[in-house]
């Protein structure tokens, strides 16, 4: 009976603290909610929006022009699109096209006003085909005329010390037209060497150098022959291959145009090979400074002496005493050379020389018929 009586209070109490918190919620709730709330029906049927019957129906007669409709409002937004495109396409170019032009215009200033040599104008050189002279119809490149400047000046500021500046001034002068000179002489006689189907092949240069770094002439390993040419003038081992291809092909060229000088060596050679006495032929017919002593070089020989051509002591080298060598081209000369005697690597020996003409002679007849053109004038 107890339990009965505590449990109906206790619900009597629950359902007062419920009424009276329900009133505090409505109290917080704005008027205009509770009505709006009250104006809801759950159980009512949905409304159904309404049909717009002014709305033509899409049948297969229709749907293209409607079709044509709706790609006509996307278009008012695509086509300024493409015309943006365009535009900024034409911006661009024209940014492009004068970034071009004031570049074109610094480096021509650079090369054919100011006579500019720096290492970023002959990079561009290199890439653009400036012209520096017209030869027998043919452009000069700049970059040719840099090559050969460029190693003249290197050689005078880095081993003599010199800044080109006073006295100096005229001296890079000198050097500018020395190189002109080169450059336009180097292309003649590359025509000429096309005329007379002469060329110089990799294997030739390598020959070459194969001698100079046998006698020890610009070092005695590849670090010490790579730091002499950077040391002295500036190049790379494919820069000093490049000169000395050209030197190779004047010295063939000569060789093969100068027929006079090769005639009288040849005969000279038969005669030898005839019995005829070496220091009397030489006495007879050589052009060296040495002839009157029957062509004795008067010195010991050594297979880095510098005051013997490579190529001669190249041949020397590989002869026995008493052996008589066939014609030698030593670049301005043709000779032909005794060995006398060797010990270890040392050796004596006798030579015939014959002078060749220098490639000038050929150049000169080109030069008449089709004056160069220089666009530089110093």
């Amino acid at each position: 009976m107890i339990r009965k009586l505590t449990d109906k209070k206790l619900h009597q109490k629950f359902h007062k603290s419920l009424r009276r918190k329900s009133k505090q919620v409505k109290d917080m709730v704005p008027d205009s909610v509770v009505e709006r709330a009250a104006a809801l029906n759950p159980l009512a049927d949905p409304e159904v929006p309404a049909v717009n019957t002014n709305v033509e129906p899409i049948t297969n007669e229709t749907i293209a022009e409607h079709r044509e409709n709706v790609l006509s409002g996307a278009r008012k937004y695509i086509y300024p699109l493409q015309h943006s495109k365009h535009r900024i396409l034409v911006i661009s170019a024209t940014i492009a096209g004068a970034a071009v032009a004031t570049f074109l215009v610094y480096c021509s200033l650079g090369l054919y006003k100011f006579y500019q040599y720096n290492t970023f104008l002959y990079r561009v050189t290199q890439v653009v085909p400036f012209p520096v002279a017209k030869a027998d119809g043919r452009y000069v490149a700049y970059e040719n005329y840099l090559f050969e400047l460029r190693h003249y000046v290197y050689y005078y500021q880095n081993q003599l010390g010199r800044n080109f500046s006073g006295d100096d001034k005229q001296q890079l002068i000198t050097f500018r037209k020395q190189a002109l000179q080169d450059t336009i002489n180097n292309t003649y006689v590359k025509i000429l060497a096309e005329q007379n189907h002469v060329s110089v092949s990799n294997k030739e240069v390598n020959e070459r150098i194969d001698e100079v770094r046998d006698q020890n002439r610009l070092g005695s390993n590849n670090k010490v022959f790579t730091d002499v040419l950077h040391d002295y003038w500036g190049w790379s081992v494919s820069d000093f291959r490049r000169a000395l291809k050209q030197q190779i092909l004047s010295e063939k060229l000569v060789a093969k145009l100068d027929t006079a000088t090769s005639t009288r060596a040849n005969a000279a050679l038969a005669r030898l090979a005839s019995g005829s006495d070496f220091a009397a032929e030489a006495k007879s017919v050589s052009q060296a400074p040495d002839a009157a002593n029957g062509g004795d070089y008067g010195f010991s020989i050594t297979d880095s002496n510098p005051n013997v051509p490579p190529q001669v002591v190249a041949q020397l080298f590989k002869m026995k005493p008493g052996e008589i060598s066939g014609v030698i081209n030593a670049g301005t000369t043709l000779e032909i050379v005794k060995l006398d005697t060797r010990t270890g690597n040392s050796l004596t020996a006798s030579h015939i020389g014959f002078n060749l003409q220098p490639v000038s002679i050929y150049v000169k007849p080109l030069e008449k018929k089709d004056p160069p053109h220089d666009y530089v004038h110093f």
